[in-house]
């Protein structure tokens, strides 16, 4: 925090000198004098500092709004139309949500809720999956199986998606391949899938467009110009899609 504060803290030295300051020039205060006065002034004034930490919040988030924007114009091809992908909804709706996930993540088994929700009430909405294994290895091996799923049988993909993430237990290949059969997924067919090196590839994309947007959790978000993360609900994100549909399409 302390580190956070020092330009701010060297700020307010400098406004309160100005009041200390008489018409002929004094010596210069020592460094304990100084810290005295915006110890002084921020206890008298402890308003400030939320000023200040609400400003530089701000400052960061258009920054990275700016960061954002700007990776997105360079990977928006990766971003929104990877063939190494898959999509669910409307694959020719208006607006696309792209969601990074893992299915290790409790907040990521939450949000299939929102996403089952849009889907339903959202006919014109366009969903791109991104498998984003980020909390171990059995993560990684259930994000090989989901891309295998889609590359072999991509109209079961949403049937196996949804019983990986209502599932019990830890997520990793054997409870994946569990769920593709369940789904009625060809084995031999998705052992093939899995040796091909794709598979790799598609991950490999994945986390090298997490960490152009300097995403590292799950699930984390992408629609129209607007990156984020966290499990903000259906409603949330409505909203987002409603702005990101405005901008895109003048439907407003």
């Amino acid at each position: 925090m302390m580190r956070r504060l020092t330009p701010l803290l060297a700020g307010v030295a400098a406004l309160s000198l100005v009041g200390f300051a008489p018409a002929q020039a004094q010596a210069p205060l020592d460094k304990a004098a100084i810290e005295k006065i915006v110890h002084d002034y921020i206890v008298a004034n402890p308003e400030v500092l939320e000023e200040a930490m609400a400003a530089l919040e701000k400052k960061q988030a258009a920054a990275a709004a700016a960061g954002h924007a700007k990776t997105l114009e360079e990977k928006k091809s990766i971003v929104f139309d990877s063939t190494r992908q898959v999509v669910l909804g409307n694959p020719k709706g208006d607006v696309t949500l792209v969601e990074f996930f893992d299915y290790n993540c409790g907040y990521c088994k939450r949000a299939l809720a929102d996403m089952l929700t849009l889907i339903d009430k959202d006919p014109k909405l366009r969903i791109v999956i991104k498998e984003f294994p980020v909390l171990g290895q059995g993560s990684v091996e259930a994000a090989r199986v989901s891309i295998a799923v889609g590359r072999v049988a991509p109209q079961k993909y949403l049937d196996f998606h949804k019983r990986m993430l209502t599932g019990r237990g830890s997520a990793d290949q054997a409870k994946a391949m569990e769920a593709a059969k369940a789904a009625g997924i060809d084995a031999k067919a998705l052992e093939a899938a899995l040796a091909d090196k794709e598979v790799s590839a598609t991950i490999e994309e994945v986390y090298g467009l997490a960490s152009a947007f300097g995403l590292s959790g799950t699930p984390s978000y992408v629609v129209g110009n607007q990156v984020f993360a966290g499990a903000i609900g259906a409603d949330k994100l409505a909203a987002r899609i409603a702005e990101a549909r405005c901008t895109l399409t003048k439907s407003c």
